[in-house]
């Protein structure tokens, strides 16, 4: 009995705190648009149109094998609970217009099916956040016509600020006590200064997470809610929390870490889509960011690193050059913090501006040998390795150790167990050439190896490494003694 019991806390509570969560690798998607309870691959899903396509909690069960082929540890999910109604403005698909925070969402499954799948990921070592909401709620209709009476606690005006519209975003004010919309369908923006609102939040988060032994959360607008608001709120969790804050200025979006353990790493993400959208790209503006995050952010290893998600254009929508596309996501799995890589990603979605970002997962077949999705495979495979060969790969912040207009070259890991990133904007239709790359720390002599080409590479004389940079592509080294029964090139 007592086995039994020790085995059932096991599958039902693998990870939460911060700590366990830096070695994880997440893979996001949208729970409606990435895998139905038939299975189908055909399935049609305008995503124009708005409207849910029929996504389940029981499909991405069925999914599992594709996600964990890629080497991701935990998945990340849109919210769960009870959304507006359908209207002629679209349904609630994403689940970011809830009405009832204590319910889930019918379209999506059952309470049994959401536990389900928190099983089926334990069982797999693999870990469950799911998206979360506290800065509003939803509504179909104008902001002067909402009933609050519809809403489930917060059933009474008296919770709510009164509606405005954000007009100045460095406001910090409009921004947190404005509505995010107060026409069509309108977000009815709660006053989480009260106590008693405070009070209800505590409560339902501690619940959620208990109820459906879910691992972690992804906490949608944080910055448009008071920082007070959110350590209490994460302690009542007990779980690792990463929030959405939307400003890419480090010096804004840094100090929200005081209040919750992780943001999402927007101060990287927009000089890094600069940097590869095209061949024109400035590199040196990327390095520069990476120094800037690592002495701004109080933990560079708790923020989530990503190029892609719901919110922004998908990146194959600036540029079709896979090159590209692989220096981007190599850099978003070895850079410092936890990766994040949304659904659709790995098959070349080109989706623009939400809507068309959305698109349905099943319609690529899940195609498990395209370029991208082994690429991804790759590159989890060697940071997945490397932290289990060295305690403190997580913790060594990554640094750029060269940089020319076009190449930068990044090392994380302590000596002897290094990992060596160079990654490129010179495009697919870039030319080759051999880069001696200096200052990676290697001795000379040392026998290294290309994680994707799984190329011999020995360290010269001198200390450089001479590193073959082949139409564009990115390079990974790692030294190949360490590589011994690692299944990584072998």
């Amino acid at each position: 009995m007592r086995l039994s019991l020790l085995l059932f806390l096991a599958a039902t509570a693998l990870a939460a705190t911060p700590e366990e969560w830096r070695s994880q690798s997440i893979y996001f998607l949208l729970t409606d648009r990435f895998a139905r309870t038939d299975n189908s691959t055909t399935a049609e899903c305008d995503t124009s149109v708005r409207r849910y396509c029929g996504g389940s909690w029981q499909g991405i069960i069925n999914q599992l094998d594709y996600i964990q082929g890629m080497g991701f540890t935990a998945i990340w999910i849109t919210p769960v609970t009870t959304q507006v109604e359908s209207s002629e403005f679209g349904d609630a698909y994403h689940g970011y217009w809830q009405q009832d925070l204590y319910s889930l969402n019918e379209q999506l499954g059952t309470e049994d099916d959401l536990k389900a799948l928190a099983d089926a990921l334990h069982d797999r070592g693999m870990y469950l956040m799911v998206d979360v909401v506290a800065n509003h709620m939803g509504y179909v209709g104008a902001a002067d016509s909402v009933d609050y009476s519809v809403f489930n606690p917060l059933d009474s005006q008296e919770y709510y600020h009164d509606p405005c519209d954000i007009s100045n975003y460095d406001d910090q004010t409009q921004v947190e006590e404005c509505w995010l919309s107060t026409s069509s369908v309108s977000l009815p923006d709660v006053d989480t200064t009260r106590d008693d609102v405070k009070s209800i939040f505590h409560d339902w988060i501690g619940n959620l997470v208990s109820n459906y032994s879910i691992d972690g959360l992804r906490v949608d607008t944080a910055k448009h809610v008071q920082k007070n608001f959110w350590r209490d709120f994460n302690d009542a969790a007990g779980v690792y929390a990463i929030g959405e804050v939307f400003q890419g200025n480090q010096d804004y979006t840094c100090p929200y870490q005081d209040v919750i353990d992780g943001v999402t790493n927007y101060p990287i993400y927009f000089p890094l889509l600069r940097a590869f959208q095209s061949t024109d790209g400035s590199i040196s503006e990327l390095a520069v960011m990476i120094e800037n995050v690592k002495s701004t952010c109080s933990d560079t290893s708790l923020l989530g690193s990503f190029i892609e998600n719901h919110d922004n254009p998908r990146f194959a929508s600036y540029t079709d050059d896979y090159s590209l596309a692989k220096n981007v996501i190599a850099f978003v799995i070895l850079d410092d913090g936890i990766p994040i890589i949304y659904a659709g990603q790995e098959q070349h979605y080109s989706g623009a501006n939400d809507p068309a970002n959305r698109e349905a997962t099943w319609l690529s077949g899940y195609d498990t040998t395209s370029e991208l999705y082994t690429h991804i495979a790759k590159a989890n495979q060697i940071r997945n390795y490397a932290i289990s060969q060295s305690d403190g790969y997580l913790t060594y912040q990554n640094y750029p150790i060269h940089t020319t207009d076009s190449v930068l070259a990044m090392r994380k890991g302590p000596a002897g167990a290094q990992v060596v990133t160079v990654i490129t904007n010179d495009g697919s239709s870039g030319s080759s050439y051999t880069l001696d790359l200096p200052n990676t720390g290697f001795e000379s002599g040392v026998s290294l190896k290309e994680i994707f080409s799984c190329t011999d590479i020995t360290v010269s004389e001198d200390g450089t490494v001479p590193v073959p940079i082949e139409s564009g592509l990115p390079v990974v080294l790692y030294p190949s003694e360490r590589l011994g029964g690692s299944g990584i090139c072998e």
